[in-house]
């Protein structure tokens, strides 16, 4: 694709890669095959070649971001499947990533959008807030669907109420800063990215990755000035606010001493930790250099646990498992076979939905910005997972399991799996799953 920029529109290190990546687009539309905005809807703009151009079009000009172009970015997911798709290589999560910046920088929202954008990033990345909102949002939870109007804030409103659990778990103490003993002998050393909305929604994912890790003879460190991976203000475009919290979490893992790894049992997480480095490559000092080492210690726990040596310790327990890859695993970390391969080795028959590489619609806050489509996609994906047959869900993302929740099978973190398979305890799943399994006949 051809571009002209300006050179002194090349000086600013976001727009010079914009460039780079414009470049690297040849038209060929393959993306628009895999999106899940243009399987639903059909409008060239609503996929990664017409998003392209309405983006490339508004950074050249260097103008502010029209309601059109405002209104087509909100509806990408930035699943990035159009990524794994592309045979050119284009790099569109930094592109959106960039455009969603200037679209905050230019851009007037609605007084109501702007209130909930401020108030998703006031309290998701803070556990201690969001546990409270969440425990208001679960009174509300009932009455949900008598909220009134067609409205897109009167649909907000009922997918966070919708989206609120029965019951809010209370804080993990294992969650605490902190140092995890390995048992037995130490065979490695790592620190755990405790995250945010996950310490909530499902304190047991941290639980089960800390007891298998340790089990294993791994050492496991929960730093105190760790906190949220910046992931949901970066794609909200709050390019300051994400750029704190990333730079606290480089500071306290790049000084925790030696480090085996830095692992991540939440793929939406990982894939922004990763790309620290990309991040803060045009910071002053040794930003650079601290934030590059992090991704490059950065891991998902299926990689860890292969990297470690996973063995079960259990029978196999006859449960069929419909794998969900995440969008942030499989396309945005490009990892595939890790988890299917550690549930197979737990002894777990594995099988893989129609569409796999279709998002749920969970996409960090998407749920809750863009709801209608949300649901489509999810209601999209519940029916091929159904289509399994199998026991229950596994998945390694905890905005994929809060969005699948409720279906007709239970849904759990992969790594509660490999904990119960390897002497852990058995998640709630397993439990509801193995009851339904003995009262089916035959």
């Amino acid at each position: 694709m051809q571009t002209s920029f300006t050179e002194e529109q090349l000086r600013d290190p976001d727009t010079a890669e914009s460039n780079r990546i414009l470049r690297t687009c040849v038209h060929c539309g393959f993306c628009t095959a895999t999106c899940p905005t243009f399987a639903l809807l059909g409008d060239e703009l609503d996929s990664p070649r017409g998003r392209i151009y309405l983006i490339k079009d508004m950074l050249e000009n260097d103008r502010p971001a029209t309601p059109e172009v405002v209104k087509h970015v909100d509806r990408c997911l930035s699943c990035l499947s159009c990524m794994t798709t592309c045979p050119s290589g284009v790099h569109y999560m930094h592109l959106v990533d960039h455009a969603r910046r200037h679209i905050e920088e230019t851009y007037e929202r609605p007084k109501a959008e702007r209130a909930l954008r401020r108030l998703l990033s006031f309290l998701l990345p803070h556990p201690a807030r969001f546990r409270l909102a969440l425990i208001g949002a679960s009174l509300g939870r009932p009455f949900a669907r008598f909220v009134p109007g067609a409205s897109m804030t009167a649909q907000r409103l009922r997918a966070m109420l919708k989206l609120a659990p029965g019951h809010v778990p209370g804080p993990s103490a294992l969650d605490r800063p902190g140092v995890h003993k390995a048992v037995g002998e130490r065979r490695g050393r790592v620190a755990l990215l405790t995250g945010c909305a996950q310490q909530v929604l499902a304190p047991s994912i941290n639980e089960a990755t800390i007891r298998l890790l340790t089990r294993m003879g791994i050492e496991v460190v929960v730093t105190r000035e760790q906190g949220c991976c910046g992931a949901l203000d970066h794609h909200m475009g709050h390019h300051d606010p994400a750029m704190a919290l990333a730079r606290a979490n480089i500071a306290a893992w790049t000084q925790a001493g030696d480090l085996d790894g830095i692992i991540i049992n939440a793929s939406g997480c990982g894939t922004t930790v990763k790309d620290y480095g990309f991040m803060f490559r045009a910071e002053a000092g040794d930003w650079p250099e601290r934030a590059a080492k992090v991704s490059a210690l950065a891991m998902d726990i299926s990689e860890a646990l292969l990297k470690f040596g996973y063995a079960p310790t259990r029978a196999a327990p006859g449960l069929t498992v419909a794998y969900h890859a995440a969008c942030s695993l499989q396309h945005g970390q490009k990892i595939t076979a890790a988890p299917k391969d550690l549930l197979k080795r737990a002894g777990f028959a594995v099988k893989e939905p129609a569409e796999g590489h279709l998002c749920c619609g969970s996409a960090g806050t998407y749920n809750i910005l863009q709801p209608e489509i949300a649901g489509q996609l999810r209601d999209r994906k519940l029916a091929n997972l159904d289509r399994t047959r199998a026991d229950l869900i596994a998945a390694g993302n905890i905005g994929c399991l809060t969005q699948l929740a409720g279906g007709a099978m239970p849904t759990v973190h992969t790594v509660e799996l490999l904990d119960w398979m390897a002497g852990g305890e058995a998640p709630p799943a397993v439990t509801t799953a193995l009851k339904k399994k003995s009262r089916q006949p035959g």
